[in-house]
């Protein structure tokens, strides 16, 4: 009886001892299966803005409404005939509705009064070309209307590249070779090969000035330098084989 007992546990060890390693195999071979590497590629191409845009106000202050707005209708024509001389077409330049609004005067103890001191009439204008250079040039010396009693505010211009969205489409391409190069560098020290793609996820594009560095987790967008610098990321998980 003894030794059927004997015979029995050592049958009933055996089994589990292979079940031991049926399940070992299962599992090392589940580990080798899900075996990644996460890699991030970038890509970095400079570029020339080939459009752009400034803006402008004219400002009136006359204790006259009507006075102002006349000023004013005065004042248009001067702006848009320096702009067309400077190369600009009627169609480029746009105007933006007129607004007003009182300034009150104060009183002797510091205080506003109901009692109206001027009105405050302004203008905004756009200003549109595919030539970044003359949008550039005319924005800084447009200022220069003040010297025939014109007051106005200029704003700093804008500059755009209007073919970002396909450049997009290739850079992200070259960020994820740029990935693929980066981990099989990391991985030839262990002897394994970058296998195929499982997950690619496109990060932030970055539009800097040339020289800039800057970088943010949200990307930038620059508006303020004809030539930038756009840098794509790619976020790659590779298979290891």
């Amino acid at each position: 009886m003894l030794e059927k007992i004997e015979k029995f546990q050592i049958l009933l060890l055996s089994v589990v001892i292979m079940l031991g390693l049926i399940i070992s195999s299962i599992v090392v071979t589940n580990a080798l299966s899900k075996n990644s590497i996460t890699v991030t590629g970038s890509y970095s191409q400079n570029v020339i803005s080939d459009n752009g845009s400034f803006e402008f106000e004219i400002n009136v202050r006359n204790p006259q409404k009507s006075t102002a707005y006349q000023i004013l209708d005065k004042q248009k024509p001067i702006v848009v005939d320096y702009l067309i001389k400077k190369g600009f077409k009627k169609e480029e330049v746009d105007s933006r509705t007129i607004s007003c609004y009182p300034s009150y005067k104060i009183n002797a103890n510091g205080n506003t009064t109901n009692e109206i001191a001027y009105y405050n009439v302004s203008q905004n204008f756009s200003v549109k070309s595919n030539d970044v250079n003359k949008i550039k040039d005319v924005s800084t010396e447009i200022s220069s209307l003040v010297n025939q009693g014109i007051d106005m505010n200029v704003y700093n211009p804008s500059y755009f590249y209007s073919g970002l969205s396909d450049l997009k489409v290739k850079m992200l391409e070259e960020a994820t070779k740029d990935a693929r190069q980066r981990a099989s560098a990391m991985l030839k020290a262990t002897h394994n090969r970058v296998g195929k793609i499982q997950s690619l996820k496109m990060g932030v594009f970055q539009i800097t000035p040339i020289y800039s560095n800057n970088v943010s987790d949200s990307g930038i967008s620059d508006t303020t330098t004809i030539e930038k610098k756009i840098t794509a990321v790619a976020n790659v998980t590779f298979g290891v084989k």
